[in-house]
């Protein structure tokens, strides 16, 4: 058999091929000298060996074109190298052609039935070996490089698969970043609602639904959106039988559901166009074709259904989209829930503020006749003689209650974002001085000494004089409070570049380092504090933090730890800017101020109108100390009729009265010409900025918040008939 060199179709070998290795395994060194001369000028690396042993140990490593393989060999001979050569899988491939001296009858057809492609009588032609071994060659560069070639071709499409597979790994990480960033967006329900449809479509459906439930899976709320190009219309969805049927069921049982073939549904009987109305647009029917609802799941709550739809008729979810579409259930579950969790925190939170809001009004109705009582007994005489530290006690601890109860109406305004500053050029040495006289008697009971430190010229403030006050009071009530009697307390005022900066210092329990962060919060106490200093509500420095930001200022808290006592530092921003200091400061103990005897007024007529009939006595005994003669009223038609017949210069009345209200009564009074010169004072418990904007366009004079100090009525009522 004759084989001749096939020619090279150059479209697949484009390339140079490779240098070739070419076996001869024949246990003569003169006849592998001979192949060796005949075979080297066809440039292929030839390969000698003089064994069956050798040929087999160096196809372990390495391959070759062909293997040239003489029969008679000591020890293996050729036709057991063939058979174990193709009985290797990685040499089983090689083609092998036997040399032997021997009558081609006899080994031919065993060697052809060991794999053998060819067969050559000893001694060889040259040319007949390098026109076989040139086929040969060319056969194995072929195979060789169309393996290449498909190797190539595996690996491209590897690479463009992984290269698509980053790409929508990519897009899905871009999608997640986008929807994550809208999801988290807000905390307010129906604007979570609305930007999770928007973001759904048409990255991952061509419509998207949301529907929110209650406890008893009642559909409360639906967001829509569609793609489909009716100029991205918003569509919200009406109690479809189907559609609702749906959703309660996904709600009910937890899992998914689909509802397939909608076409048939007019969108008129379903969808309503929030954008143009278009009549044309009601009568198109919907082209959804299938539905997949998935339950919004967090914390083995089920809050409502997400619903993905996809159109035409021709496109169904694909696995990616339904691991995407599970994902992204499952993050919009957890936004739901975080704003249903903040609006239960928003209502409980709203709670709290109208429980303080009520329980400060309540408390004002017995501290108003228990406080207004005490005075008149003093100043008429009666007091008990030798009582003098008993009414001490009795102005102390109603002080003391008054201030708390101011507290919690506070703490209820600000977090109510009813507060409103009152803000004037204020001297805050003035104020300081103002608070320490009012937080005297605690410092004095207490027996603790009392350093100040303050500049002897003004530090101006724009800022409210009655808050700024209440911060300093608040701030020295604490000291005394977490301070042992008989201990320090030093407060100093200084101006540091643009900042007035007020300290509070004392020598009391001290503050844990774990504990700082918390003194803030509401209701929070030092847990180290004695029993005495719990009697608190722990509401003071939480109001005093919120006033000291309403003013644009900060406050922080200083200790060394516990035994080694607290400061409070705040600082403001001044109202002159390059203020500076040219006077040292100067250090004192501040003494009591003396107490403005009560303004001598005349006689007035005075009814007085209060459904707390206690309120109402012990205001009327006070009055008539002052020498004004007083009648009563507990109800507003009751007022009215005795402002008839009693025709008085002066009426106090309440608020809160059963039947008609302080309000309508003084509307009704302010009607009739009889009244139109009588001064109506509002004295209530109702004390927000509100309240008193209310009374004032209702015809009052002016608005007292109860319990008022009873030393300042002379001067209310003189006040009120200069106007």
């Amino acid at each position: 058999m004759t084989l001749e060199p096939m020619p090279i179709d150059t479209a697949v070998n484009s390339e140079e091929p490779a240098q070739a290795n070419v076996l001869v395994v024949d246990d003569r060194p003169d006849k592998l000298f001979v192949f060796r001369t005949i075979l080297e000028e066809l440039g292929h690396n030839v390969v000698t060996v003089q064994s069956g042993e050798s040929a087999l140990r160096w196809l372990l490593d390495n391959e070759c074109a062909v293997m040239l393989l003489d029969v008679n060999m000591p020890g293996m001979d050729g036709f057991e190298t063939a058979e174990l050569v193709r009985g290797r899988r990685r040499s089983s491939h090689i083609p092998i052609i036997f040399v032997s001296a021997h009558p081609e009858g006899i080994h031919s057809t065993r060697g052809y039935s060991l794999g053998a492609v060819d067969y050559l009588p000893s001694p060889v032609a040259p040319n007949v070996l390098r026109s076989k071994v040139t086929v040969f060659v060319q056969l194995y560069n072929l195979t060789r490089q169309i393996r290449r070639q498909a190797d190539e071709r595996i690996a491209l499409v590897r690479e463009q698969a992984a290269r698509t597979a980053a790409e929508d790994a990519m897009r899905r990480a871009r999608f997640l970043a986008e929807a994550s960033k809208v999801l988290s967006s807000s905390l307010n329900l129906s604007s979570l609602m609305v930007g999770a449809t928007r973001v759904l479509v048409p990255t991952l459906a061509d419509f998207s639904a949301m529907t929110v439930a209650d406890g008893e899976t009642t559909l409360v709320r639906t967001a829509c959106r569609a793609d489909w190009n009716l100029d991205e219309s918003r569509i919200a969805i009406t109690q479809e039988t189907r559609w609702v049927s749906a959703t309660n069921q996904v709600i009910a049982s937890g899992q998914p559901a689909r509802i397939d073939d909608f076409t048939a549904i007019p969108v008129a009987h379903m969808l309503t166009a929030e954008s143009n109305g278009s009549a044309d647009f009601a009568r198109q029917p919907w082209p959804a074709q299938n539905i997949l609802m998935l339950p919004l799941v967090a914390r083995d709550k089920i809050h409502g259904v997400i619903a993905f739809g996809v159109a035409p008729v021709a496109r169904q979810f694909s696995e990616d989209e339904m691991a995407l579409a599970t994902d992204i259930a499952s993050r919009i579950a957890v936004a739901v829930d975080n704003c249903l969790l903040f609006k239960e925190i928003q209502k409980g939170d709203q709670r709290k503020n109208e429980f303080l809001a009520t329980l400060s009004h309540e408390l004002r109705n017995p501290l108003a006749p228990m406080r207004t009582a005490i005075h008149a007994l003093h100043l008429s005489g009666q007091w008990p003689a030798g009582s003098h530290e008993l009414r001490e006690m009795f102005d102390r601890q109603l002080a003391q209650l008054t201030h708390l109860v101011d507290d919690l109406l506070d703490v209820a305004r600000i977090t109510q974002g009813k507060i409103r500053l009152r803000r004037v050029p204020t001297d805050l040495l003035v104020k300081l001085t103002d608070a320490l006289e009012s937080t005297r008697s605690a410092v004095e009971a207490a027996g603790h000494q009392l350093s100040v430190n303050v500049p002897a010229w003004p530090v101006l403030v724009n800022g409210d004089p009655v808050r700024l006050q209440q911060i300093i009071e608040n701030l020295v009530f604490n000291a005394c409070k977490y301070t042992e009697p008989h201990g320090r307390i030093d407060v100093s005022l200084s101006r540091l570049a643009s900042e007035a900066v007020i300290r509070v210092r004392d020598s009391g329990i001290g503050i844990a380092p774990a504990m700082l962060p918390k003194i803030w919060d509401m209701f929070t106490q030092a847990e180290e504090a004695s029993d005495r200093a719990r009697q608190g509500l722990g509401i003071g420095l939480s109001l005093v933090k919120n006033l000291v930001h309403l003013h644009g200022g900060s406050i922080e808290a200083l200790s060394g730890g516990i035994g080694e006592g607290s400061e409070f530092v705040v600082r403001l921003p001044t109202l002159i800017e390059g203020q500076e200091e040219t006077e040292p400061p100067s250090t004192q103990v501040l003494e009591s101020q003396t107490t403005a005897k009560d303004l001598p007024t005349p006689a007035r007529k005075i009814l007085v109108v209060d459904d707390n009939v206690d309120a109402a006595e012990s205001l009327k005994l006070l009055l008539a100390v002052y020498g004004h003669d007083v009648e009563l009223a507990h109800e507003g038609i009751t007022a009215l009729q005795v402002a008839w017949t009693y025709n008085p210069d002066v009426i106090f009345l309440d608020l809160g009265l059963p039947g008609i209200s302080g309000y309508e009564v003084a509307r009704r009074l302010r009607e009739e010409m009889t009244f139109t010169k009588v001064k109506i004072i509002a004295l209530t418990g109702y004390g927000t900025e509100s309240d008193q904007l209310r009374s004032k366009a209702a015809g009052f004079d002016r608005h007292l918040v109860k319990p008022i100090d009873p030393s300042v009525l002379p001067k209310v009522i003189a006040d009120v008939f200069q106007d």
